[in-house]
């Protein structure tokens, strides 16, 4: 099935790539979701509105993304959570709260898409997080999960 994505998929390709997909992930996972949009003639018209969004909230260069690199493994990122006795948590540490966390520290704003935790977070300590700037600059970021 071709598909329009609107968001970037990663693995997959960039908001505005048309892309071929089997006919079960476009519709129960990609879809839904909101990720994509299914391609038509009048789609295609999307495909350029979508690249000129995407290009205003991208970082431009590598140097523009090493700077912003510098910037967020400068920053010490500290987040308090609900844990129980044993330093576990209740639910788990999600990109957004990653990414909000960064902003509250005095780092710069990051899309939460960007964020990509290796394992869940379900424990109190100290964890590593990669930040995908650029298709050749990626940031890691050390978060420390405290009590609440």
């Amino acid at each position: 099935m071709k598909i329009i994505l609107t968001h970037e998929v990663s693995g997959l390709g960039t908001a505005g790539d048309v892309v071929d997909v089997r006919d079960g992930y476009a519709r129960n996972y990609l879809v839904p979701r909101g990720f994509a949009i299914r391609w038509t003639k009048g789609g295609e018209k999307d495909v350029e509105q979508i690249r000129r969004g995407r290009k205003i909230r991208e970082i431009a260069s590598v140097e523009q993304a090493n700077e912003v690199k510098g910037q967020l493994e400068g920053v010490k990122v500290k987040l308090a959570v609900r844990a129980g006795d044993a330093g576990r948590l209740f639910g788990s540490v999600t990109q957004a709260d990653i990414a909000s966390a960064i902003k509250a520290a005095g780092g710069p704003d990051v899309d939460k898409r960007r964020v990509e935790v290796g394992s869940p977070i379900k424990t109190l300590g100290a964890h590593q997080v990669s930040v995908r700037l650029h298709a050749e600059v990626v940031a890691n970021v050390g978060v420390e999960v405290v009590a609440a």
